[in-house]
């Protein structure tokens, strides 16, 4: 039965089976016997890079990583001074299980994943909703009052509603590619520049419930948490993350995320051309090189990257990962590597902002009982306050656990940006004591906060994609152009690859497919070509490439 088969990342955009086409007995491709050895630059050691890298590498390219800043990207584990291994994950720290592609690589390496402390889930235990000073306490959904009942059930029907949902979903479970793309192309063309608060607003659903219902939606939300920072984004972007139970079923790496990135780093792999036991550390001489500073063409037609200290070196093929901004703003590329529209697309990119502060105490205190209440000391915690959600760690009862005291986005995001690390604790301290009177969270507390603000690192300048109405063509043209054939010559060679990049920004699933995009396109140009028996996204891409959307509306609205 349909239902029996799980949600997958299939598509919709581009219903690609990445995850078949990675573990096919059939390989990804080859290349010619005289191109191997060929080294190939990446720029950027984060997912994308270094699962670029790695399946080059197995193909007998010369994979030659560059990281400006700190290895492994938005996939950070920060390690608590004097801890053996309790971490803070300022990027990404949930991911669903239907990032089928991301899975492979954790089970590759040998991790372990465990169902992340969402609210309202088991992992969580209980969860406290407190908006306009009330508080609520439930361990389910169905202890929270009606008005939460109501709101979740008027999403369900405004998603049924809008876009047949659950045909639409049956469409992926079934990996129905053709059905897929019937369904979804013309709710990409009719929603492209229309709002996630416009869906909210529009649908007969919420139309006969109050303001009150949409501002706790826009609070709490749906999965895991409040999105009223989403409100101003592209419907499609929030449709995508529904459709592909992005925001559902979602785990956590023990040990810490980051921790993948350095396993595959050192991971030995069969490989064609490179001897036994090879891996990108060794290939790397066990270390990337520096900030990469100008990308340009050469006078026989490669591709010269410069590094931070002048160092000059040329290859046949770049791959570039960092988020786009840096393009213009601390990478000199050459103009004529992409055309105009490319570098609208790249410019007017618009990236959110997220902020995470985290501290460590001695024990899982927050487990204790409080006898006059018969509760948790401290829940799972959503609230309209400063801290927007507080997640708990539990590590153990002999071991230091962690709290993420808050994760905020866009203007809660702001508000903390120019502070520093113990002014954020307090204030988010003061905002929990509010929701928890006579908890004494301080006195637990050990060694030095961990903060994060990934807008005012020159090496990301925002934590994630946000794609705005209307910003559907730009997407388009960075996802497609790992299918080079029909550009001009001094276009070719260059790649593209990120969640930015991807139609599921923020999402690391994302980071992983168009790093395989990017695999295919420098295959492609190296000379090589895919196996008949498992083609790659680049075959298939004439027949499941993503809508074309038109440049004149058939009729008005």
């Amino acid at each position: 039965m349909t239902e029996d088969r799980p949600v997958t990342a299939f598509g919709p955009d581009f219903p690609f089976a990445y995850d078949d086409w990675i573990t096919s007995p059939a390989g990804l491709g080859t290349i010619p016997e005289d191109r191997l050895g060929t080294e190939v630059a990446i720029i950027g050691a984060g997912t994308a890079g270094i699962v670029a890298g790695h399946e080059l590498m197995k193909l007998g390219v010369r994979p030659v990583l560059y990281e400006s800043g700190r290895f492994g990207g938005r996939l950070r584990s920060e390690t608590f001074e004097g801890t053996d291994g309790v971490i803070a994950e300022l990027g990404g720290m949930r991911f669903p299980v239907s990032s089928r592609a991301f899975y492979h690589y954790v089970d590759l390496v040998g991790l372990e994943s465990r169902p992340f402390p969402n609210p309202l889930t088991e992992a969580a235990g209980s969860t406290v909703i407190d908006l306009e000073g009330i508080t609520e306490f439930a361990r389910g959904a169905h202890e929270l009052p009606p008005l939460y009942r109501e709101v979740a059930d008027a999403y369900h029907a405004a998603l049924e509603e809008f876009a047949d949902f659950t045909e639409l979903q049956r469409a992926v479970r079934d990996r129905d590619a053709r059905r897929l793309k019937e369904l979804w192309n013309p709710i990409a063309e009719g929603w492209d520049e229309r709002t996630f608060y416009d869906f909210v607003v529009s649908s007969k659903a919420f139309s006969g419930l109050s303001f009150r219902h949409r501002e706790v939606f826009g609070q709490v939300g749906f999965g895991t948490g409040g999105w009223d920072s989403d409100f101003p984004n592209s419907m499609l972007e929030i449709l995508r993350v529904n459709l592909l139970e992005l925001d559902d079923n979602q785990r956590y790496i023990v040990g810490g995320v980051e921790s993948l990135l350095h396993r595959l780093w050192r991971q030995p792999a069969a490989c064609r051309h490179w001897p036994d036991h090879t891996s990108l550390a060794s290939l790397n001489g066990g270390a990337t090189l520096g900030r990469a500073t100008r990308i340009e063409r050469d006078g026989s037609g490669g591709l010269t990257v410069v590094d931070q200290w002048g160092n000059a070196r040329t290859y046949a093929a770049v791959l570039v990962t960092c988020q786009s901004h840096l393009l213009t703003t601390s990478v000199s590329v050459e103009e004529s590597l992409f055309d105009q529209q490319l570098w609208m697309a790249l410019d007017r990119t618009r990236y959110m902002q997220a902020a995470k502060s985290f501290v460590m105490v001695d024990r899982p205190f927050w487990n204790e009982i409080d006898p006059e209440t018969g509760r948790p000391l401290l829940s799972m915690t959503l609230t309209d306050r400063i801290t927007r959600g507080t997640y708990f760690f539990d590590n153990g009862p002999d071991r230091p656990a962690v709290i993420c005291l808050s994760y905020s986005w866009m203007t809660d995001a702001l508000k903390v940006l120019p502070l520093g690390p113990e002014r954020r604790v307090e204030l988010a301290l003061a905002a929990l004591d509010r929701i928890y009177p006579g908890v004494d969270i301080r006195s637990h507390i050990r060694g030095n906060p961990i903060t994060v603000s990934w807008e005012a690192d020159e090496n990301f300048l925002g934590a994630f994609k946000g794609a705005l109405p209307g910003h559907y063509r730009y997407n388009q043209r960075m996802y497609g152009h790992f299918v080079q054939r029909q550009l001009p010559e001094q276009e070719r060679g260059i790649f593209l690859a990120g969640d930015g990049v991807s139609w599921t920004p923020a999402w690391v699933e994302g980071a992983v497919q168009t790093s395989l995009n990017a695999v295919w396109g420098i295959i492609a140009h190296l000379g090589g070509a895919s196996s008949p028996d498992n083609p790659g996204p680049g075959d298939v891409w004439d027949e499941l490439q993503p809508v074309t959307l038109p440049d004149f509306r058939s009729e008005p609205r």
